[in-house]
């Protein structure tokens, strides 16, 4: 059975022991703070049989939960495995002690992967003894009902480290994509920056309403991005595919980019549309809109996977 360690055990971490547990990983699981692990085991316990239920589960959860290891140390979760999966606090300080406490407690053919969302592992991995076998596994929130995570290697990452981190990451049921350079933001925040940027623009200029600005991707453009890429959509969207459709909106988009002026988030500005948002949904009600919005992602998943589809 394939062992692995995941270090640190909030919301990220917590969500990774359930990807890896239902892929039939062995998974020790650590955090620096008890309670922390303690509250982990908890959500676990209770997302399993939702996931047995929206049938994203093939086995029984109590199954599922037994291959979970809660340890007291650091040390110790990261002894015997092939693989650990880091999901510490984003600061570049806090990176670096916990990869340089890593590096010194793994063997030095186990991976060493980072959840970060946007630090570069070159950052926090320069100094390491073993920062060959060290590189970014960015996941999508939750990675147990997002199956996407972006492998972002450092400059001096092993071309080998890379494949190994594919393939376990398939065999866990996730979708790898691999960021062949590091940049700022990887690849999947650099798209979502580039749509929330056109979004706040049309914003700032009063062109729609927030809930109306909401409505053209949920009810538009995410529909197909559901299962499909935006290469695919506008091949699909031309008699002649790719090439037709560039050759007939190729200047329109040139016009919009020449017209995209970068635009400062500024106060006034958040604050109207967290206004807005407040008035959609109050902040007390969060947490019972996180729970729908994973019951649907649950729901896509399950009908996802029912599909006869490629990709």
């Amino acid at each position: 059975m394939t062992k692995v360690a995941v270090i640190g055990a909030g919301l990220i971490g917590r969500s990774w022991a359930i990807v890896f547990a239902r892929a039939g990983f062995s998974v020790n699981l650590w955090d620096p703070f008890p309670r922390q692990t303690a509250a982990a085991m908890t959500f676990i316990a209770e997302r399993l049989p939702e996931l047995r239920h929206a049938s994203l589960l093939a086995d029984e959860p109590d199954v599922v939960l037994a291959r979970i290891t809660p340890l007291p140390s650091m040390w110790e979760a990261v002894k015997d495995v092939v693989h650990v999966q880091e999901n510490g606090p984003e600061q570049v300080s806090a990176k670096q002690a916990l990869f340089a406490e890593l590096d010194r407690a793994a063997k030095p053919d186990v991976v060493l992967a980072s959840s970060t969302s946007g630090i570069p592992a070159s950052v926090f991995t320069e100094t390491l003894k073993h920062r060959e076998r060290c590189l970014v596994a960015h996941p999508v929130n939750p990675p147990y009902l997002v199956p996407l995570v972006e492998l972002c290697p450092a400059p001096w990452t092993d071309a080998g480290v890379v494949e190994r981190t594919r393939d376990l990451m398939h065999r866990a049921g996730q979708v790898p994509a691999t960021v062949k350079k590091e940049m700022d933001g990887f690849a999947l925040n650099r798209l979502q920056g580039a749509l929330l940027a056109e979004a706040f623009r049309l914003l700032a200029d009063d062109v729609i309403s927030p809930a109306d600005l909401d409505a053209l991707v949920k009810h538009g453009l995410g529909l197909r991005w559901s299962f499909m890429g935006p290469l695919e959509t506008i091949d699909l969207n031309a008699p002649g595919g790719l090439k037709d459709y560039c050759e007939r909106y190729g200047p329109l988009y040139a016009k919009l980019q020449e017209q995209a002026v970068p635009l400062k988030w500024d106060a006034a500005l958040v604050n109207r549309l967290h206004e807005a948002r407040r008035e959609e949904l109050p902040l007390n009600m969060a947490p019972v809109r996180q729970e729908w919005r994973d019951r649907r992602l649950m729901a896509l998943l399950a009908h996802k996977a029912g599909q006869p589809d490629r990709s």
